[in-house]
C-alpha cells in the first residue's frame, strides 16, 4: 500500500530529497576516485607532494553516509515504522555534521597553497579544482538535511504506530497517529405501527 503523506512533508518531496541525497553521494564517490587517481600519480620530487587535508581524512568518501540517509527516505516515503524515522533523523543530523565539517576542511585547504614540485603541480591544480566544486554540493546537502530534520523533529512526538494506507496522519518524519474512525452510525428504525380499518 502506498505510503503516509506528511502535513508537513508530503511522499513526493520526501522522495526527491532522498534522490537529490544519493546524487550528491554518487557525484561525491566519482570525485574520491577522481582525486585518487591524481594524488596516487604524484612524483616524490623536491618540493614534495600534494596531499591536502580533504586528501587525508577522505571527505569526499564521505558521500556513502548521503547515499545510505538518500535510500532511507525514499523507503520511508513508501512504508513508515517509527524506528525507521528515527533512523533517518539520525543519519540526516549525520550529514548536516559531515557537510559542516568537510565545508570547512575544504575552504582551510583553498585558503592555503604550499609549494609542490613542477612535476605535480597540475595534479595539485586539478585537485584544488575538484575540491571547488565539491565545496558547492555541501550547502545543497546541509538544506536538504536541516528541512527533514526540522520538519521531522516538530512531528516527532507521538503513538507508535505504524503507517500505512491513505488513513494515516502525520509525517514520516513523526507523528504515527491514525485518524480515528468515526463511530458507526446506528439507524434508529422504528417501526410505524399499521392502522387497523375502521369499520
Amino acid at each position: 500500500m502506498a505510503g503516509c503523506v506528511c502535513s508537513r512533508i508530503s511522499t513526493a518531496n520526501a522522495l526527491v530529497f532522498g534522490a537529490i541525497q544519493i546524487l550528491i553521494g554518487i557525484y561525491h564517490l566519482f570525485m574520491w576516485f577522481l582525486i585518487l587517481t591524481l594524488y596516487m600519480g604524484q612524483i616524490k620530487g623536491v618540493f614534495g607532494k600534494y596531499e591536502p587535508i580533504t586528501y587525508k581524512t577522505g571527505c569526499a568518501l564521505w558521500g556513502i553516509v548521503f547515499i545510505i540517509s538518500g535510500i532511507s527516505l525514499i523507503k520511508i516515503a513508501r512504508f513508515s515504522t517509527q524506528s525507521m524515522v528515527i533512523c533517518a533523523l539520525t543519519l540526516n543530523i549525520i550529514c548536516i555534521v559531515i557537510s559542516v565539517v568537510a565545508t570547512f576542511l575544504t575552504v582551510f585547504e583553498l585558503s592555503q597553497f604550499h609549494s609542490v614540485s613542477y612535476r605535480n603541480y597540475g595534479q595539485a591544480k586539478l585537485g584544488r579544482e575538484v575540491a571547488r566544486t565539491l565545496l558547492l554540493s555541501y550547502p545543497l546537502e546541509i538544506v536538504i538535511a536541516l528541512t527533514y530534520t526540522i520538519f521531522g523533529c516538530v512531528d516527532l512526538p507521538g503513538d507508535p504506530v505504524e503507517l500505512r494506507g491513505p488513513n494515516c496522519r502525520g509525517v514520516h518524519a513523526g507523528l504515527f497517529t491514525q485518524r480515528p474512525n468515526p463511530p458507526p452510525t446506528q439507524s434508529h428504525y422504528r417501526p410505524q405501527l399499521q392502522r387497523r380499518p375502521e369499520a
